[in-house]
């Protein structure tokens, strides 16, 4: 399947951009067939392409092309309780779960394609206070290896460090005078590169995916092993 990947065309970023002014769902359903063929097509055949290259990296971290219910996340936007009442997402995304993971909030591999951006990386995006509390008693009784994770040289190198909001204070139960306080107080544990949109725009955008997500290793085999998943 690998070959049927080329990269994004210039039609994939196109469509958000004309998104981004046009959003509501009367432009959108005229716009359908368009979105099919321009967004979800190109984003299976990556999801498709990875799958093996994935597996080089870990057996445990599922790529599934489906547009529905798999890899892929949906455009909608749940508005319910937002503010912000655009019905979509001005951006494609997906993320490649681990088998364990039912949601968004496990460890995984994760790629955000926008007009403006593309990002790509791994790590988890707040997580459930159990496994919170995991990652953080993880960091604070094995500190050594937190520290082997997060200042892994290549991890540093294309990622500049470990990212993710924290809490102004301690959790309660840690102790404020821990080394590793700061990496402790963080709500999200993730490693993420950020690109021009022109990385994705041939076949090539696969061995950039595949080398970054081999660079977030040290930190999802931490992660992995806090909330005691295989990696």
């Amino acid at each position: 399947m690998s070959q049927d990947f080329q990269g994004f065309p210039s039609s994939f970023f196109d469509f958000f951009t004309e998104l981004a002014n046009n959003n509501e769902r009367s432009w959108f359903n005229a716009n359908k067939e368009r979105y099919r063929e321009d967004v979800v097509a190109p984003i299976s055949r990556l999801i498709a392409a990875m799958a093996p290259r994935l597996e080089r990296i870990s057996g445990h971290f599922v790529a599934d092309p489906r547009p529905n219910g798999g890899s892929m996340f949906r455009i909608y936007r749940d508005v319910r309780f937002a503010k912000d009442k655009r019905p979509y997402k001005e951006h494609a995304a997906c993320q490649f779960r681990h088998n364990l993971g039912r949601d968004a909030h496990a460890p995984g591999f994760y790629i955000h394609l926008a007009p403006d951006e593309v990002i790509f990386g791994g790590g988890m995006w707040m997580p459930p206070s159990p496994q919170l509390k995991s990652v953080r008693e993880a960091i604070a009784k094995d500190s050594a290896g937190w520290r082997r994770a997060s200042g892994n040289k290549k991890l540093k190198e294309t990622f500049g460090g470990i990212a993710g909001d924290g809490l102004k204070r301690p959790p309660r139960g840690f102790d404020g005078d821990h080394p590793l306080i700061e990496d402790i107080k963080r709500k999200s544990f993730f490693a993420m590169r950020h690109e021009k949109p022109r990385i994705a725009n041939s076949a090539k955008f696969l061995d950039e995916v595949e080398a970054t997500f081999k660079a977030a290793s040290p930190l999802m085999r931490f992660l992995c092993r806090a909330v005691d998943a295989d990696f």
